[in-house]
């Protein structure tokens, strides 16, 4: 009996450490004072209904959204060529590839946008837009690389064999029976994908700019102005959003298996 009580209790504090947080947002967001506090001071919308209403956030908001989209394809554009390789063929130096592919996760973001700052934007002239979009799509190569690669590897090789046999080419190999076949890993790594370069911050810090930032950044900039419970209100949101897009990914393809 003291054995199981003493499992809940162990439970019952490791949610409330993981979910304490998210229901403090959330509880400062409904405040119906001025000043982001909690305990709230009252219960309103009103600081929801804000969110709609900041221009800053509605641009920031398209640009992170139209980041982690095309951001995201174009990390599987590469990223899914690169899986099929290392898991097709004898790639000379495939473990050394393997970790320079996956090198934007192991570096801390901070380094990697201060090198990208230093080495990209300033002495190459790249422009605000086009260095974010590298940086990010960058972050989440690694990502399209490893969920795809998971995927492929559960793919039986002699149904690409036997089309091969049949006369098809290896571009409609790949095509007509690998493509089709590992759909759940490609949608997998572009959710995980987007989930990542959406809430981005310390690479996005360093390359935003005046009239470009993305929504974390310009939250931040927000809050060294102002500081009312909108920001709570759009952090639980975005808690939402996310929360949202991984149970529906989940329930529809299995999340959990590639990642």
């Amino acid at each position: 009996m003291n054995s199981r009580l003493s499992t809940w209790i162990i439970l019952g504090l490791t949610l409330t450490f993981l979910i304490g947080p998210f229901l403090i947002i959330i509880a400062a967001a409904l405040s119906a004072g001025n000043n982001l506090a909690f305990p709230p001071q009252g219960l309103s919308l009103k600081w929801f209904i804000k969110v709609f209403e900041v221009e800053s956030f509605r641009a920031s908001f398209g640009v992170s959204i139209f980041l982690a989209i095309f951001g995201t394809l174009a990390a599987l554009v590469l990223g899914v060529p690169a899986a099929y390789a290392m898991t097709r063929y004898r790639v000379p130096g495939a473990e050394t590839v393997k970790l320079i592919v996956s090198s934007p996760i192991i570096v801390p973001g901070i380094i990697v946008g201060l090198a990208l700052l230093q080495y990209l934007v300033i002495p190459l002239g790249v422009g605000i837009g086009p260095a974010l979009f590298l940086a990010h799509t960058a972050l989440i190569l690694p990502y399209a690389v490893r969920v795809v690669s998971a995927s492929m590897e559960n793919l039986r090789v002699d149904m690409e064999e036997a089309a091969l046999l049949l006369g098809c080419n290896r571009f409609g190999a790949f095509r007509r029976i690998v493509l089709p076949n590992i759909r759940g890993g490609v949608l997998a790594a572009f959710i995980l994908g987007f989930v990542t370069s959406f809430n981005q911050v310390p690479v996005s810090l360093f390359l935003s700019g005046p009239g470009l930032r993305t929504l974390p950044i310009d939250m931040i900039a927000y809050m060294e102005i102002n500081y009312d419970p909108s920001v709570a209100a759009l952090s639980a949101l975005l808690a939402f959003m996310s929360v949202g897009i991984v149970f529906a990914a989940e329930r529809f393809i299995g999340l959990s298996r590639y990642v």
